[in-house]
């Protein structure tokens, strides 16, 4: 008996003498963490009730918490952007998380124009890779794997931005973090969590998505790619999930490509992923998106592309704290991975620094299609984001039609009278309706005199059949 109570008292002093605390790769040296806000710190330890002390440098006051069950969890109040700072974490062994930056943290999600580094395609590539010596930018990358169910950890670890480890990132993440981080004069962070081809189904909740009898059925229609995944809530498990506890600022997103094959859907499924990727953060994010670029696809004059950016105009305008970036001018029709990037990251920064940050006297966007008026037999277009005027790029307006009650769009000629366009065709005697812009590779010319482009619309909501 007495033996039996000495090697209890043995195991149980050698289990509190080597208890072991681990924590997430999201936190690791290098890190940011969202400057004047609660972040969490947590982890595991093998002592399933181990007291922990969590002390950050930047504040004199320590917090106790106790794990349960192994698990431990702790909040602290952050300060305004600076460091560089450590935190101890302390329990029958420390952990010091080293070289730590306050300031302000954003996630860059989708599929392949959001993934694309510099080394696979980016205008200016050599110059703006050797140009990246940032010491207060700072990348973490989730490498692309899938979980049938949500994970609580994933691969990675928190680097700071140089020319060797810029090249191997997001090109959009990278320059629209330079951008905030020139813009701001604070430390950014960048998580790019993100995977080519792949559609919106798969950056879900599985659970959330199958309540909806249509996404659950346009999920089906997905044909199976061995490349990427496109099941239900794969790259959200494993991907996202095990981010949820780290606090951001905002998500950039650019993605859609992929649905064309169902693109009626993402009517319902892009507003329910940002909709339920707020309620996962437990925060309402900023959450800014790229409208996908012109492609000729299989067919240049098909509209299930123009389908995808109209339910991104929708989103934008039904879902607040959103924002939309349009990129018809600087697309490619022969390359679905346009290397002007730049651009791109810059006008996704117009919208944070103006909407997010609060920044004045900016345009942030170009012209989006508010409303018409019918005159006799031409149509009179208002616009938002045009108060200055309207300009083209050009000697004619293109990609205008027009149509009546019958529903058959022709060629339209368009005229700027001001902030308004004025559209009409000898071919349409009483019009009702009008589209801009809509088919896949779609080369319009109208801008705000600030030169940002207008997004594609339709001002109907005729059916419509996908060939």
């Amino acid at each position: 008996m007495k033996k039996l109570l000495f090697i209890t008292i043995t195991l149980l002093f050698y289990n509190y003498s080597f208890a072991e605390i681990w924590l997430p790769s999201i936190l690791s040296d290098n890190m940011v963490l969202q400057q004047q806000s609660e972040v969490t710190i947590w982890g595991w330890t093998t002592n399933p009730n181990e007291k922990i002390t969590i002390t950050p440098s930047w504040s004199a006051h320590a917090i106790e918490i106790q794990a349960y069950q192994g698990k431990w969890s702790g909040k602290l109040a952050t300060p305004k952007a600076g460091g560089t700072y450590t935190i101890t974490i302390k329990g029958h062994e420390e952990v010091i998380l080293k070289n730590v930056l306050i300031g302000e943290v954003w996630l860059g999600s989708g599929q392949s124009n959001m993934e694309w580094t510099p080394l696979q395609g980016l205008d200016n590539a050599e110059t703006e890779i050797k140009n990246a010596n940032f010491p207060e930018i700072r990348f973490f990358q989730v490498f692309n794997h899938t979980a049938l169910t949500p994970q609580e950890n994933t691969k990675g670890k928190w680097m700071v931005c140089t020319p060797e480890t810029m090249k191997n990132f997001s090109s959009i993440a990278y320059l629209f973090g330079r951008k905030l981080h020139t813009e701001l004069s604070v430390p950014v962070g960048l998580i790019s969590s993100n995977w080519g081809g792949t559609p919106i189904e798969t950056w879900i909740s599985e659970q959330l998505l199958n309540k909806n009898k249509t996404l659950r059925e346009a999920a089906k229609k997905l044909t199976p790619k061995p490349w990427w995944p496109n099941e239900t809530g794969l790259t959200y498990n494993a991907m996202i999930y095990p981010l949820l506890n780290f606090n951001i600022a905002g998500v950039i997103w650019y993605q859609g490509e992929s649905n064309r094959e169902n693109a009626f859907s993402y009517y319902k499924s892009f507003p329910l992923l940002i909709d339920s990727w707020r309620k996962a953060f437990d925060k309402d994010f900023s959450f800014y998106f790229v409208q996908i670029a012109p492609y000729k696809y299989d067919n240049p004059k098909g509209v299930d592309a123009a389908i995808i950016r109209d339910a991104q105009l929708k989103t934008m305008l039904a879902v607040s704290n959103t924002g939309m970036v349009v990129t018809n001018d600087i697309g490619n029709l022969e390359n679905i991975h346009p290397t002007n990037k730049q651009d791109v990251a810059s006008r996704l920064a117009l919208w944070a620094l103006t909407k997010h940050y609060g920044k004045k006297d900016i345009v942030y966007s170009g012209p989006i299609y508010k409303s018409m008026e019918i005159y006799k037999r031409k149509i009179i277009l208002n616009f938002d984001y045009a108060d200055n005027g309207l300009l083209k790029k050009g000697k004619e307006l293109k990609e205008f039609y027009i149509a009546g009650d019958d529903q058959k769009f022709y060629p339209a000629k368009a005229k700027i009278v001001k902030n308004t366009v004025v559209v009409s065709s000898k071919n349409v005697k009483k019009p009702v309706a009008v589209r801009f812009a809509f088919s896949n590779g779609a080369l319009p010319n109208l801008f705000n005199k600030e030169g940002l482009p207008a997004s594609a619309f339709r001002t109907d909501n005729w059916e419509i059949e996908l060939k």
